[in-house]
This record gives structure tokens, sequence and C-alpha cells, in this order.
């Protein structure tokens, strides 16, 4: 009989790449989102049928139950960088994952799959890694063989990290950072999947896993990283203390919450500013990718197939820098 798995969040940017790998190994994939309509382009990802996104609010208990019945396992991707209107830390990535420890316990699903991060903790003063924390407990309180898979920093061709500071990088000659001496372990998205598709199909025991790539890098570094990949090695990257980065938070904060949210703040909240006071690196003493027998995929091996669009001359960038190499005089 083949198996069913509900993904909470499953058209995401971590979520689609579990939901692609859940269809091939044959599972159903019952995709679990607000706007089903907007995430009709999962049923690609398996036969005719196999993938469905179906209407679902982690805010709400019943909802979580009814995208949950029927399943056998459960894998929660849902999660947020900062807060707009009623979805809060607390409602989204607390109360979410509280909803769905109940129903799993409730309905027997033993096997749960929680997708948090380096650094959450209950006694964070930071909301995002508090709730983060208190998700992973509620989980395991309810359903003591979830597996909590905490990864560093995500890259991939959708992320919201590369991809942003690409862009102001192609205008700009300069690229202020707050916080860019902190230590980052940037992990490739589809490694994450994978970690997460082990998790679900029993080939990996149950516990905390952290998650990082097989270099640590500053933020600064990861700049660079990202300059030499787009061709822009000219642009300046200046560090900022992040005590300006927490007054320009709170002011930011303040207009969004003054407009009622027509105002997003995507420069830096007063919680960014608190998560980049500290490294987001895995732990020594802690499971990782060793221990699910993975070796996880570089930064440079990834970022050139999905920034080469930053480029000066984008897709055309690596033809003309071989004309003008045939057209330099050999000596």
């Amino acid at each position: 009989m083949v198996k069913l798995v509900t993904i909470f969040g499953g058209s995401g940017f971590v979520g689609r790449y579990v939901a692609r790998r859940m269809a091939r190994e044959g599972w159903r994939v019952r995709v679990a989102v607000r706007r089903p309509n907007e995430a009709l382009f999962v049923r690609t990802y398996g036969a005719v049928g196999q993938v469905e996104p179906v209407l679902c609010n982690v805010r709400d208990a019943e909802s979580v139950r009814q995208a949950l019945r029927g399943a056998d396992v459960a894998i929660n991707c849902v999660g947020i960088l900062n807060e707009v209107g009623r979805n809060t830390f607390g409602l989204t990535q607390y109360h979410g994952a509280r909803h769905i420890a109940e129903a799993a316990q409730e309905m027997g699903v033993r096997r749960v799959v929680q997708i948090s991060a380096i650094g959450a903790d209950p006694q964070s003063d930071s909301e995002y890694a508090a709730t983060k924390g208190t998700a992973e407990e509620v989980i395991l309180k309810h359903v003591p063989e979830a597996v909590i898979l905490r990864p560093s920093i995500i890259f991939g061709p959708e992320d919201q990290f590369f991809n942003r500071f690409a862009g102001v990088a192609r205008f700009s000659p300069v690229l202020p950072l707050f916080g860019a001496g902190v230590r980052f372990q940037p992990v490739y998205v589809d490694d994450v999947a994978q970690a997460a598709v082990l998790a679900a199909t029993g080939k990996a025991g149950p516990g905390v896993y952290e998650l990082g790539g097989p270099e640590v890098k500053s933020f600064a570094d990861m700049m660079y990283d990202m300059l030499d990949t787009i061709h822009r090695p000219g642009r300046i990257v200046v560090g900022l203390p992040l005590w300006f980065g927490s007054v320009m938070g709170w002011g930011l904060d303040l207009l969004q919450k003054l407009t009622g949210s027509l105002f997003v703040n995507k420069v830096i909240t007063r919680d960014q500013a608190k998560n980049l006071a500290r490294n987001n690196v895995a732990g020594e003493d802690t499971m990782g990718f060793a221990d699910l027998g993975m070796t996880p995929v570089a930064l440079g091996a990834v970022l050139p197939e999905y920034l080469w669009r930053f480029r000066p001359s984008g897709q055309y960038e690596d033809v003309r820098e071989s004309v003008g190499n045939l057209r330099r005089p050999q000596l």
C-alpha cells in the first residue's frame, strides 16, 4: 500500500524540495498550504494525483487535523523570518507546531519531522529562536520519536538571502552588513530536504540533528563569495554595528505597525539584529550529516547555477569573457 505524507508548508522554499523527494520515493504527498491555488506547481513533482495541495492554516487546529487525516508521516516546514499581520512567531511557529503535534498524537502518527533552526532555544532573547525552541519542545512532548532538523542558513535557487544581496549588488557599489563577522555554516536546500526524507522514511533515528554545510564562513566572506560569483569584485562590503541595526530595526518595525503592514520591513528587524549577535554553526557534540550518512554540498558548487543572472551580461557573461580571451594577443 502506498503511504501518505502531509507536508505543512510544502510549497515553500524548503518544503517544495521535500515534496519532490518524497514523490520520487513513491509516496503520496499532501502539500498543506494556506493558498492551494498558488501551489499548483507541486503537482508536477509526481504522477497524476500523486502530489496534491490542500488548504490548511497551521494557526487553526481543526485545519491541521483535516490535513493530517489518513497520513502516515507529518513534516513541518512552516517558518517565518519576520512577523506580518497575524503571522506572528508565536502563532505560526509555536502554536502551529503544537497543533501538528497534538493532531499527530491524537491520530497515531508516530513519525513527525520538524524543520527547526540552529540557535533554537526557548530561553533566547530572540522571538524567532525562542519560538523555534518551544516548538521543538512541544513536538517532542507529544511525539517523543520525532526527528528535529536544525539547519544553518539555507541557500538554493529560491533563497531570499543570496538572491537579495546579489540584487542589491547589481546597482549599489556598497553592500552594508549588520553583523559582518558572525559565522554561518551555509547548507544547500536539497541536502536539508534529503535529510528530512531520511527521517520521514525511517532511515534516520529520532533525535536532534544540526545541519551545517562543509564550510564555516563569516557573513562578509559569504558576500565576497557571492560577488565573485556574479563577477562584481569592485563592490565594497561595509560592516555596520549591531546597535545601529537594532535602532534601525526598531524604527522600521514601528513603521510597519503604524501602516498596518502596508509597509513590510524587509531591511532588518529588531529580532533579526538579535540573531545576528550570535554565530549560526552546528555544535560539535550534536548529530549531523555524518550521522545521516550524507556529505553536504559546498556553497561554491551551487551559487553559480542560480546567481548567473546577476552578472553584468547575465547568461552571456562566460561567452563574452571567452571572446575577450581570444582577442588578447598571445605573448
